[in-house]
């Protein structure tokens, strides 16, 4: 999330034109196109965010910027060529890390939150794992994982969380 992504399409020689079919799992499909004798592009229905990255050497190299959940989808690139068409697929899953919270509950116990991360984060507790486990899917695709130490002997002690997500590791420590 939040992150640029460049797709591209299998490089050849004698491109004719090159078309991105782009159908997001949210909203409608879009279209880029580009003749290349004619040096000319076309979008149809996409956001300002996905246009064509060139470069010194043409490819047909799609840029999607400032990525973000709704951009999760399916994006294909068909290459015209004088030797035939060729296609390259794409399934683009968005990371989302979560917010790593730490507090005490009401009882006194480490409490260690990843909030709304995207895929669903694992949470562990540096020396001991005695802990309950609850996970929240939210509309948007992001899962909260929420972890309750209940070691009796921690009472004071300092007790560290660690989250492992896709996106990057986390930790804290807290004493309850």
């Amino acid at each position: 999330v939040g992150n640029s992504s460049v797709l591209i399409c299998p490089p050849k020689s004698n491109v004719s034109m090159v078309t991105w079919k782009i159908s997001p799992r949210v909203g409608g499909p879009c279209t880029l196109g580009y003749r290349a004798g004619q040096n000319k592009t076309n979008t149809t229905n996409c956001s300002d965010s996905m246009n064509w990255k060139f470069t010194i050497y043409p490819k047909p190299t799609l840029e999607i910027r400032q990525v973000g959940i709704a951009h999760e989808g399916n994006y294909t690139c068909e290459v015209v060529t004088t030797e035939g068409n060729f296609h390259e697929t794409y399934q683009l899953t968005v990371l989302v890390p979560p917010r790593l919270i730490l507090f005490c509950d009401e009882h006194g116990n480490p409490t260690c939150e990843a909030a709304a991360g995207k895929l669903a984060a694992h949470i562990s507790w540096v020396l001991e794992n005695n802990s309950t486990l609850k996970e929240q899917s939210h509309d948007n695709g992001t899962v909260t994982v929420l972890s309750k130490f209940t070691a009796y002997r921690a009472n004071g002690a300092n007790t560290a969380c660690v989250v492992y997500h896709p996106a990057g590791n986390q930790s804290k420590s807290i004493a309850c």
